[in-house]
């Protein structure tokens, strides 16, 4: 994540500001340029001071204070490069529901902003009626009893509307006994299938992925059984990054590609604010870092590797310095990284080719 300056004043911008906090200049996210830009209003449309006074709408989920996206310019739609993938929402007249869609809303923009740097394909349900990307929001009913679970289906994301409720996801957590559980985390993990789908299968790479992760044509309902019946193998963290990705080689995939996209959007985010780990004792400098470079383009796994474990060394300790978890509480094995590094080459390969000349 990329930290942005408002236009008229100069302020530094976060990704989730609808004004600037200096000046009270409206700011909106520009897709379209991958910035902030302040915006002043055009009839019913907002100028943009970033792109030389060009007019754009705002996302029509900006009305619910949703979202601060602006729309493309052959957009037709009135919604964002992102709510376009959106599918059935919460009921939005109940305050608490609509107050749970914001905050999955926050989190899927934060993966929209990874996909787009990374110009990966998306492609919508009206794109493609079968495999588009759509994801559901549905919260439980009370009257039947019907827990929805946050899942994927060719293509269908759907994400329970409970997940945003911070109590009932820290009881899940401690339930699964998982070191890890978020929004955003649900986010990039289920984009993971998707991408699976696309990346992997559709784009002929199947029998490469195999032989990273494993035969994936066995059955996953019984996988599933046997993971919940028996647990994770006692040496998985020799091979995989979590114990759920222990479950089937689907899982596997899902949880390296949500692990890629941490690492690579977390650097980003630390290279913005210029931080650098240069512990004193460390004489031999392995456990300094310097992020110069752009993450989402590292030229292979082993920088963004490199630059990474020292740095969450260094957080992990700040944390626990505040009585918190660590911020990354996983061990990156070889095993682990080799599997990083096959994600990292469908990502960029991706990037690569649509950035060539003749490419949209």
């Amino acid at each position: 994540m990329k930290l942005f300056l408002c236009q008229t004043c100069g302020n530094v911008l976060y990704f989730e500001n609808r004004a600037c906090e200096r000046c009270g200049h409206r700011v909106a996210f520009l897709p379209e340029q991958e910035t902030m830009s302040a915006i002043e209003p055009d009839g019913e449309a907002w100028r943009m001071l970033a792109s030389k006074g060009e007019s754009r709408m705002l996302c029509r989920n900006a009305g619910y204070d949703a979202c601060n996206w602006l729309t493309d310019a052959d957009d037709a739609t009135g919604y964002c490069r992102a709510c376009r993938h959106n599918g059935m929402v919460p009921n939005l007249s109940d305050p608490a529901q609509l107050a749970g869609w914001r905050e999955l809303e926050v989190a899927k923009h934060r993966l929209f902003y990874s996909l787009i740097r990374w110009k990966l394909p998306l492609r919508t349900r009206h794109e493609d009626h079968e495999h588009g990307l759509i994801f559901n929001f549905l919260a439980d009913d009370p009257n039947s009893g019907e827990r929805i679970l946050t899942g994927h289906d060719n293509g269908l994301i759907t994400i329970a509307l409970t997940e945003a409720d911070t109590i009932e996801r820290e009881r899940r957590r401690l339930e699964m006994g998982e070191p890890y559980r978020t929004l955003l985390g649900h986010f990039r993990h289920e984009v993971g299938h998707y991408f699976w789908d696309v990346l992997v299968q559709g784009g002929g790479k199947l029998e490469e992925c195999r032989a990273v992760f494993g035969d994936d044509s066995i059955d996953y309902g019984q996988a599933l059984q046997r993971h919940y019946a028996d647990g994770p193998p006692p040496d998985w963290q020799q091979t995989y990054v979590s114990a759920y990705a222990t479950t089937h080689p689907w899982e596997d995939f899902a949880e390296t590609w949500a692990h890629y996209v941490h690492i690579v959007d977390a650097l980003e985010m630390a290279g913005e604010f210029g931080m650098e780990v240069r512990p004193k004792v460390d004489r031999d400098g392995e456990l300094t870092a310097r992020i110069r470079f752009n993450p989402y383009e590292a030229r292979d796994v082993e920088a963004l590797v490199n630059a990474w474990l020292p740095f969450t060394f260094a957080m992990n300790n700040v944390n626990r310095a505040m009585g918190l978890r660590d911020l990354y509480p996983f061990i990156l094995s070889p095993a682990v990284v080799g599997k990083l590094g096959f994600i990292h080459g469908l990502v960029q390969d991706v990037a690569k080719s649509a950035s060539r000349p003749g490419k949209a």
